[in-house]
């Protein structure tokens, strides 16, 4: 499960716990292979009749007060936006990403920070090959101008949700009027215990092993600073040649959940999250938080607004590897002060992003979003 799909998941969770019934229609993409299947997916992500047929089977069998939608592509597509309205279906549109103006919604290519496409210029992705696969980049580029031009999006949702101010305000300036725009942050886990009387012993990453994601800086921390432990959890199967030169104080764990994933957070002294990419709201920082972990984290994204510089761990500037590596040198040296530090982040954890404060915040939106569609 990726973090997008698990937030989603958290806050349905969350929605039950309180007593409201949800009801999932959802599309894998997960099993797409061969020809056919991505052909499949090209065509379905521009407009699925088949798709359309069926959620109107699905509404037909209950009534309900409002959907919760995420992530259309590819086989949902913006032509499910419409039978929501035909059904008098208020929409909310969780957006943990940038696809709305970037085709692959990451505002990446090639592992750098890309916005070329910006301002309905989509064949850049086309023509810088984003996607490593021309047909791949081809149909992205492709169904967000039909839905761009179409203003299948724009004009069947009601309120649209990111994770961040700095998504908010991305979201403005790509054209979503301001009142249609709401905050509801990820919930930290309730199931991570602190373990103060333990500093623990490494400096930590979690998540997915790419390049945008920082795993090249973590590794020059590590190579730069041979004396203290580095830890990874995530699978790193995919980069096993680029991995043959990695500094030997590095032990790569592969992918860990449950209590496995726990037990990697408590034997942590440092989260190090040394992301290149316009990051919306990271788990895994929330995570780390809940468990009582000071964060390093690069001062990019929303990450600045989730880690409080100097509060709850330290920012470095993007691409700043001196900083980034004399901070690990610092706090690692000083286990009270990646207590206090991971204690600040606990209570955050317990107060900002915990379920009564992100559920309070979520049936704002809920009304707000049956507003914006009685007043449309």
């Amino acid at each position: 499960m990726s973090g997008e799909e698990y937030a989603l998941q958290a806050i349905a969770n969350l929605l039950e716990i309180n007593g409201h019934q949800v009801d999932w229609f959802m599309r894998s993409s997960s099993d797409i292979q061969g020809f056919k299947k991505n052909a499949h997916a090209f065509f379905s992500g521009l407009h699925c009749l088949k798709t359309m047929r069926e959620l109107k089977a699905f509404l037909q069998r209950s009534s309900f007060d409002v959907a919760i939608v995420q992530n259309l592509y590819p086989f949902l597509s913006p032509s499910i936006l419409p039978v929501l309205r035909e059904f008098n279906i208020p929409v909310m549109m969780r957006c943990p990403n940038y696809r709305l103006f970037c085709p692959n919604g990451l505002h990446l290519s090639h592992g750098k920070i890309c916005e070329k496409c910006l301002g309905g210029r989509e064949y850049w992705c086309l023509f810088q090959n984003c996607e490593n696969n021309v047909f791949k980049s081809l149909g992205y580029a492709l169904r967000n101008t039909a839905a761009r031009l179409s203003r299948s999006i724009v004009d069947h949702v009601d309120l649209f949700v990111v994770l961040s101010e700095f998504q908010r305000m991305r979201f403005i300036a790509g054209g979503i009027p301001p009142e249609r725009i709401e905050i509801l942050p990820n919930i930290a886990p309730s199931t991570l215990e602190p373990h103060f009387e333990d500093a623990g012993k490494t400096v930590s990453f979690v998540g997915r092993i790419s390049l945008e994601k920082g795993i090249k800086d973590f590794m020059v921390a590590a190579a730069r600073l041979p004396d203290i432990p580095f830890a990874v959890a995530g699978d790193h199967h995919q980069m096993h040649d680029f991995l043959k030169s990695a500094p030997k104080n590095i032990q790569w764990r592969g992918f860990l959940s449950d209590k496995n994933l726990i037990d990697f957070f408590h034997q942590s002294r440092i989260l190090l999250f040394p992301s290149n990419c316009f990051e919306g709201f990271p788990n895994v920082i929330t995570n780390a938080m809940a468990a009582g972990k000071p964060v390093i984290a690069s001062r990019l994204g929303g990450v600045p607004e989730i880690v409080d510089h100097e509060r709850t761990g330290l920012l470095f500037a993007p691409g700043n590897l001196s900083e980034m590596v004399n901070f690990v040198k610092q706090l690692y040296a000083d286990p009270a002060l990646c207590s206090r530090l991971g204690a600040a982040g606990r209570v955050k954890a317990e107060t900002v992003y915990s379920r009564g404060a992100v559920y309070k915040k979520l049936l704002t939106i809920l009304s707000r979003t049956k507003n914006n569609f009685s007043s449309i």
